[in-house]
């Protein structure tokens, strides 16, 4: 399986495992799917911290490439395709962030590992976190 990591699921990877389901654990440590995390979860992982909404145990810039590494993602840049898809989907969700990683997961057809249950209103595969 090709997987796009949520930001909450990354987080939850290296931090705390126990929060995901077993099945994302199993899919996550399985040598045969290619995970990928978005540059726009790192955006958001920066934003959040920067703004006091999200406490970590050090620096973004330090933290969020060990993760990366931890999981041995493939990062997955924002392009235009991906932005200009989020215009198609409907308003289910609000956050921009959430909205981008639906868009992006649909044109690169990707499974989104997420716990959020509105992306559950889109067009795209889910494996439950």
């Amino acid at each position: 399986m090709r997987l796009l990591l949520d930001t909450h699921c990354l987080l939850w990877a290296r931090a705390e495992p126990a929060r995901l389901s077993e099945a994302a654990r199993v899919a996550l440590t399985d040598e045969r799917n290619a995970l990928y995390v978005s540059a726009v979860s790192v955006w958001e992982i920066v934003i959040k911290q920067s703004l006091g909404k999200l406490t970590l145990a050090r620096p973004p810039k330090v933290l969020v490439p060990e993760m990366v590494a931890a999981t041995q993602a493939l990062s997955l840049p924002i392009g235009h395709t991906h932005t200009l898809q989020v215009a198609s989907l409907p308003p289910h969700h609000a956050d921009p962030f959430d909205r981008l990683l639906i868009a992006q997961a649909q044109v690169e057809r990707l499974a989104i590992v997420t716990a959020d249950a509105r992306f559950a209103a889109y067009d795209v595969e889910l494996l439950r976190a």
